[in-house]
């Protein structure tokens, strides 16, 4: 349980300008600056902001400067907190204008503070789809049905319950239930708990929530809780667009070439790919390419359900001249294919996004018009990785995705062929190891490119002293799986345990290994008068989960409910612990990625990256943590606690 309070600010129009995480950020940043100097003026602010990523490829010192001073009297005026934002905000003007301005979209998953209006449509959209997913929930029904003409959507995700909820609609069984503080009225520290819960589930899920912090969801701010709702329903719409969930969907292409790359596809770009299948096969001559402007005059709609519903077709939707009149009796045919009508006839004819592609992800989930049949479906079988592989897979990428790159990950073993993902993660974890000089950005069409990409990466691994004998950035071009898996593991251990390191009051500087991480859990859950004990990360006696559920009542007495914990002598009941588990991990602030599976097999890797999480954030609670100017940092880079794999293994030991 967090003690953490709010970075508060006493002009409420200033505080609503920021995300709670990038105040702490800033306020961080400020601090330091006054601690170098012993006060803080306008013209010790142009090194600091050139520095933030916001602002460090728009403009130089000098240009942020001269900003600066068009509109202050001078710059060695001295400022508070409150005038160092609005500084902020006042480049941050400059880099809209510079830039042209930029229209945030749930379509690239991410949250911006650069637009803070709400789209009404969209909100009414997604209150239609709470109202009709959980209104049998036995705690929502007394809220619901939400009316979205009113702020009560945004007063109802303040307890944090109704974001959980809608996470395991997106992903049935991502968060354990009862590990949710469900009271009709929750204290502050329940609802920080829920809060909690919620924005590392959302991570667990494949969100970015970068810039969301839990006092921003307590709060209600709109556009947040808006962005975050807008991912977790688009992940919930698009779950089926890949090949293991629709195999069928092979018939989109010719040959073996083609099915690799529609593994590498984006869901959405998946899902376009489809509905032009269908629209070349009953003569639509154009290509759609958005779900914006290519779908506006509602011809393509009227095509597209011909196609599949030709028994509910009428020539008449293609016959009027009038948009509206043609999304409106769209809308009534999809209807009749049971797709419930969460936009409007207005939201097609102004082209919406969003609310365009939620729609067609419906259509195609309703009908694919795909056949069950096809010369490409035993290859697209021969694909699909064994469990364990499709496991670190998975979270490989939620924890890449978590840690806010520039890049969003859809499939790890083809997403990082080109080198450019590896070498983003790297400079992320560990600024200034990437020569981005020698760097190639995609799209890259010459395979030397790739080698030169995926070299540097290979490179700098070595300069962490991974073992990587005999690997080239040929392999990694090549998507040798059980590399790139070795690399990645030995990446996000190193990472791991050099935050631990960072403790500097438990490690006194010194390098920490797998045994420190073990010894410590162990006189952990000793001292707090339990007598459970592991042996090692492989540790059989683990797959029962109570050895989990003591550490973390010791780290946290109240957190777990000891009425919910079974022996754990059954397979169901050690599936029981192991949920929980996860759950009351991700609760206290753990950031994790793994599955009940892992526990119950003991995959010693998951094991490992489990018990560091909780030991990372034990210290941190403590005091034990990096200072206020690192803190941010640290926080988002938490991530990395709760990924995969064996201790460091060599690559040829894998084999």
């Amino acid at each position: 349980m967090s003690s953490y309070q709010g970075v508060i600010v006493s002009d409420p129009w200033l505080q609503s300008q920021f995300t709670q995480v990038e105040l702490r950020t800033l306020k961080s940043k400020f601090i330091n600056v006054r601690t170098q100097h012993g006060r803080v003026t306008l013209g010790d602010l142009p090194p600091v902001f050139s520095k933030l990523k916001a602002f460090t490829e728009m403009f130089n010192e000098d240009e942020i400067k001269t900003v600066l001073g068009e509109s202050n009297s001078g710059m060695g005026e001295e400022i508070d907190f409150e005038g160092f934002l609005r500084a902020y905000l006042n480049l941050q003007t400059h880099a809209i204008e510079k830039s042209g301005g930029t229209k945030s979209s749930f379509l690239k998953a991410t949250t911006t503070t650069f637009h803070h209006a709400i789209n009404e449509s969209e909100k009414a959209s997604y209150v239609a789809h709470i109202n009709n997913y959980l209104a049998e929930d036995k705690f929502l029904k007394d809220f619901l049905p939400i009316d979205p003409a009113t702020d009560a959507l945004f007063d109802l995700a303040k307890n944090g319950v109704l974001l959980c909820k809608l996470i395991n609609v997106a992903v049935p069984g991502t968060i354990d239930e009862r590990a949710i503080n469900t009271k009709k009225v929750l204290n502050p520290w329940e609802r920080n708990e829920n809060h909690t819960l919620c924005l590392n589930s959302a991570k667990a899920i494949g969100c970015t929530v970068v810039n969301i912090g839990t006092q921003d969801l307590a709060e209600g701010r709109p556009h947040l809780i808006l962005g975050l709702i807008s991912q977790i329903i688009k992940i919930q719409v698009l779950a089926d667009l890949n090949l293991k969930k629709t195999p069928q969907l092979v018939e989109l292409v010719d040959d073996s070439q083609d099915v690799e790359e529609l593994l590498s596809l984006a869901p959405e770009k998946v899902l376009l790919k489809w509905m032009n299948f269908h629209l070349k096969k009953v003569g639509y001559e154009k290509q759609v390419t958005n779900f914006s402007t290519d779908l506006k005059d509602g011809e393509a709609y009227a095509y597209l359900l011909n196609a599949l519903a030709p028994e509910h077709s009428t020539p008449s939707t293609l016959d009027t001249s009038d948009p509206t009149e043609r999304a409106n009796m769209v809308l009534q045919q999809a209807e009749k294919l049971e797709c419930k009508r969460f936009l409007t006839p207005k939201d097609i004819v102004e082209g919406s996004p969003n609310l365009n592609l939620a729609f067609v992800a419906q259509i195609f989930h309703n009908r694919n018009g795909l056949s069950t049949e096809s010369k490409n479906m035993s290859y697209a079988e021969m694909m699909t990785d064994d469990v364990e592989t499709s496991r670190e897979e998975r979270c490989f990428r939620l924890w890449i995705n978590s840690l806010g790159i520039s890049t969003y990950v859809n499939n790890l073993f083809e997403d990082v062929r080109n080198g450019w993902v590896m070498l983003e993660v790297l400079d992320k974890l560990f600024p200034g190891t990437v020569n981005w000089k020698q760097a190639n950005k995609p799209p890259i069409k010459m395979p030397f490119k790739k080698v030169e990409n995926c070299n540097q990466v290979i490179n700098i691994g070595k300069d962490l002293n991974f073992s990587l004998v005999n690997v080239a950035g040929n392999d990694v071009v090549a998507g040798n799986k059980k590399l790139i898996v070795a690399f990645l593991w030995q990446l996000m251990r190193f990472s791991m345990l050099q935050l631990l390191k960072n403790l500097r009051s438990f490690s006194h500087g010194k390098e920490i290994t797998d045994a420190d991480i073990l010894n410590w859990a162990n006189n952990k859950v000793k001292k707090s008068g339990r007598t459970t004990q592991m042996e090692s990360f492989k540790d059989k006696s683990l797959s029962n989960g109570v050895f989990f559920l003591e550490l973390l009542t010791a780290v946290e007495p109240r957190v777990v409910d000891w009425n919910l914990v079974t022996k754990g002598e059954t397979d169901e009941d050690k599936k029981s612990n192991a949920t929980y588990i996860i759950s009351v991990a991700r609760k206290i602030g753990c950031s994790i990625f793994l599955l009940p599976e892992d526990v119950i097999e003991v995959n010693q890797k998951m094991i490992l990256t489990l018990t560091a999480s909780i030991m990372y954030f034990c210290l941190q609670q403590q005091g034990e943590g990096p200072d206020d100017s690192d803190l941010a940092s640290e926080v988002s880079r938490l991530s990395v606690d709760g990924s995969v794999s064996d201790a460091a293994p060599s690559p040829q030991a894998e084999d």
